[in-house]
Parts: structure tokens; sequence; C-alpha cells
């Protein structure tokens, strides 16, 4: 009987990563599919979690200005912010307009991350952080021409 290995951090934020697709997919589907009662609060609540996940983006930049061997640190430090400053219009917004709002961040922080994220030792999650993106930006705007 083979035993079963723990998983490596690299394994466990690939998962994470991935499950974090879960929500993106099952509310755009549901759009789709719910009635014109519920439509609203699916509509919502996409825009909701994309919005929890762009910032978060920004969040990963705080970490990386916070850390005292990093060279970069203002740009981190600003950057971590304005991704949530920004995500916060899409709450604003009709649905159909505020999916797109996130789609345009979701895009501008992989552009920023594809800079970044290589300086500071995180090239190895580029092409995670490149699918991640394409899934999570196709839904938000599936979930916009939905609504």
């Amino acid at each position: 009987m083979s035993e079963v290995q723990p998983l490596t951090n690299e394994q466990r934020i690939e998962r994470l990563g991935y499950a974090g697709l879960i929500p993106f997919v099952a509310l755009t589907v549901l759009l789709f599919l719910v009635n014109d009662e519920a439509h609203p609060f699916v509509a919502m609540a996409l825009t909701g979690y994309g919005a929890s996940i762009v910032s978060f983006l920004g969040g990963i930049h705080w970490g990386l200005g916070l850390q005292a061997q990093y060279v970069d640190k203002k740009f981190h430090i600003v950057w971590g912010v304005i991704p949530s400053l920004l995500v916060w219009i899409s709450f604003f917004l009709p649905a159909y307009a505020g999916l797109v709002v996130l789609s345009v961040l979701l895009v501008a922080c992989y552009v920023v991350d594809r800079k970044t994220w290589p300086q500071a030792g995180l090239h190895q999650w580029m092409t995670l952080r490149f699918r991640l993106t394409v899934v999570a930006t196709l839904s938000c705007l599936m979930g916009a021409g939905a609504t």
C-alpha cells in the first residue's frame, strides 16, 4: 500500500489558484440559467467575487513592497492600492459595465505582474497567472454579455 505524499507549496498554490476559478465559471454559467428574479443577485455575486480577486492581486504587491530586501518598494506600495480603488467603481455601474471594468482591471493587473513578478523572483508563476487571468477575464466578459 502506497503512502499519500503531502502537497508541496507549489502544488497547493496551483490547486488553490484553479479552485479560485470555480466561482467565476459557476456564476457566469448561472447568469445564463437563472430566471429574471435571480439574475441581478448572480450578477452582483460575480461582480463582488471579481472585485475581491482584483483587490487580492493588488495585495500581492503590498506584500512585495513590504519585503525588506525588495528594491522597488514605492511602486509596489502605490500599485497595491490602485486595483482596489479602481475596482470600487464597478459596484456603481450596471453589471454589464461593471464586469467589463473588472475584465480590464484583471488584464491590467496581469500586465503589471508580467513586468514586475520576474524581478521579484516569481517568474515561475507567470504561466499559472496567465491561465487564471484568461479564465477570470473571459468569465467577466461573458457575464457582462449575459446581463
